[in-house]
């Protein structure tokens, strides 16, 4: 099959309300086949099928890793190219995929675990823009959700994040914060409790909406009963 008759099938795949017989069509097509539709569709303008996306290439690359490990490597590596300001783009995508292909693979997150909390440490591999800053605390928060202790370590560098005036940064690093267990987080979300601004976030394989003050209970009053993202798919 043609590279772009392949697109047009996955992008048809990915277009469906109801994606897990989506996946599995997807996860059934050769890997190193599939990917590179995969990384094309990161930029669709559609945001449910950006989501479908990310997810679809959570599946992939954790199934090509259980007996192809390196190969698996060469696709984390190439997201986090897209992410460097040597590759001349914007990496619209990869943090999110990222941190979905981590939550997905034991051995992955173990190697790269470090490199994506890195994205939110100013001493790190900082991203400047925060409509990337979103992509790396959803990942953050998608990781925390499948390997809490892979990540663990980044619960100071939400803290900034939750006192920021953009209410999506905002908004993503309480959600991320929810699996922690961590007194300094939780003291600093205690007064976002009456927040009411509302954002938008992928959970559950779906997008949803909620209030910042609602994701705030969660992660005060009732620790970790908020175990959103995806099923984890471990391996």
């Amino acid at each position: 099959m043609s590279f772009r008759r392949l697109k047009i099938e996955v992008l048809s795949l990915l277009r469906q309300a109801d994606l897990a017989p989506a996946l599995q069509t997807i996860a059934a097509m050769p890997a190193r086949q599939v990917i590179n539709p995969l990384f094309g569709l990161l930029y669709h303008t559609d945001l449910r099928v950006r989501w479908h996306t990310i997810t679809a290439m959570g599946t992939v690359v954790a199934g090509l890793a259980d007996h192809d490990l390196e190969a698996a490597r060469v696709i984390v590596r190439r997201l986090m190219w897209n992410l460097n300001d040597e590759s001349g783009g914007i990496g619209w995508g990869s943090p999110e995929a990222m941190g979905e292909i981590l939550a997905r693979h034991t051995r992955l997150a173990e190697e790269y675990a470090p490199i994506l909390i890195s994205y939110i440490d100013p001493q790190g591999n900082f991203l400047e823009h925060a409509t990337l800053q979103q992509g790396a605390l959803w990942a953050v928060g998608r990781l925390a959700r499948s390997r809490p202790q892979r990540v663990q370590a980044g619960a100071p560098l939400l803290l900034p994040f939750i006192g920021s005036s953009d209410n999506a940064l905002r908004g993503l690093a309480v959600w991320a914060a929810i699996p922690f267990e961590d007194t300094p987080l939780t003291e600093a979300i205690r007064p976002l409790r009456s927040d009411p601004s509302i954002i938008t976030l992928f959970s559950e394989r779906r997008l949803v909406q909620t209030t910042i003050a609602e994701l705030a209970s969660a992660a005060v009053d009732t620790p970790n009963s908020l175990v959103t993202g995806a099923p984890s798919g471990k391996r």
